[in-house]
């Protein structure tokens, strides 16, 4: 298959020049794949997607909103079109694909797309990167996982924050999808961010009570953002680091929301049994994060975990033998919609 001769024969016969066109057309994206994702930030950054959500709009009126010169854009409206994003019509304008048009509505998106900017550095020299590792830009960007020495500032936890909070409501909505609360009294959710999946499950169990613990500067985000939340008031906040401090007492249910892949596998086990050890008997744990074993979960989140400079995605049986490991039995891998969002584990502490 790597000889050109047998290519070039491949590319001619008529039973093998589809497959051969096929795969040429998927390696040429791969190689193409940095510009094509640096196109769809483009066309954020430069308000492509905004403007023409209010209609098709032609390269003049597009150029003058995002400030650029029309022939650029010319250019950047055909690399759009080529990954599907927008197209061209008839009348010579551009307008919104089905594809282009579901970006605005994806929580977070825009934003996140903006912070690879940060793990682009990072990958600038691949090689070295899987070779050796080092110092990466990632691993500045969030430095909860490295305890809360290196969290001291308001501004520092409400960046991170912002952006985990702007990225949570699809995992929330994947994980309630999959997970049912139904006979939980109180539910606590341990690294809860700003608390963005608490107000999801409020809105869906009115009667629950809620309690979110996370590092103290990140839970005063929380506070200032749960204070114009109609679900902040049945949001019990607790400043606390998991590694060290002792988690309150009470829930008979704890979430551990994109959580444990930011950790090291001591740092899981040590929470996961004093997750264990807190949990009144056949209380519940809720375990939801990318996965390996997906496309998602094995070259993007995994990459980014490795980047951050500590934790690993895992496989769902990896997770499911930890959760073993501390005590848990009826450990369910539980079916989300979009697995590339999220995987849901759900365990149960025996009774005895």
């Amino acid at each position: 298959m790597a000889r050109p001769g047998f290519q070039c024969w491949a590319a001619r016969f008529p039973l093998t020049s589809g497959m051969i066109r096929r795969d040429g057309e998927v390696l040429f994206d791969l190689v193409a794949g940095f510009i094509h994702s640096q196109v769809l930030a483009a066309l954020l950054e430069l308000r492509v997607i905004e403007t023409l959500q209010f209609g098709p709009a032609r390269i003049d009126v597009l150029a003058l909103a995002a400030g650029a010169d029309p022939v650029r854009m010319a250019v950047l409206l055909r690399a759009g079109g080529a990954i599907d994003l927008i197209k061209r019509t008839r009348s010579g304008k551009w307008k919104l694909t089905r594809r282009g048009a579901v970006l605005p509505g994806i929580p977070g998106l825009a934003a996140l797309i903006a912070h690879h900017r940060v793990l682009y550095d990072d990958l600038s020299d691949p090689a070295a990167f899987f070779r050796r590792g080092g110092d990466t830009g990632l691993s500045q960007f969030w430095p909860y996982v490295f305890g809360a020495a290196k969290v001291q500032d308001s501004d520092t936890a409400e960046c991170y924050s912002r952006l985990m909070t702007d990225s949570q409501a699809l995992v929330a909505e994947e994980t309630l999808d999959a997970v049912s609360l139904k006979g939980v009294r109180h539910l606590m959710d341990v690294g809860g961010g700003a608390g963005a999946f608490l107000e999801a499950v409020a809105a869906r169990y009115p009667g629950l009570d809620l309690t979110l613990v996370d590092l103290p500067p990140v839970v005063q985000v929380a506070r200032t953002r749960s204070d114009n939340a109609k679900a902040g008031a049945r949001i019990t906040l607790h400043p606390a680091n998991f590694r060290y401090d002792p988690l309150p007492a009470g829930a008979d249910a704890i979430s551990l929301i994109r959580v444990l892949y930011d950790h090291g596998d001591d740092t899981v086990q040590v929470l996961l049994d004093k997750v264990f050890a807190l949990l009144p008997p056949d209380g519940r744990l809720i375990v939801s994060e990318p996965m390996l074993g997906t496309r998602a979960g094995d070259a993007y989140f995994a990459v980014y975990t490795l980047a951050m400079g500590t934790g690993r995605t895992r496989s769902a049986s990896e997770i499911s033998a930890f959760l073993a490991g501390a005590g848990f039995r009826d450990v369910t891998v539980a079916k989300t919609r979009r697995p590339f969002v999220t995987t849901a584990i759900t365990a149960r502490k025996p009774d005895s």
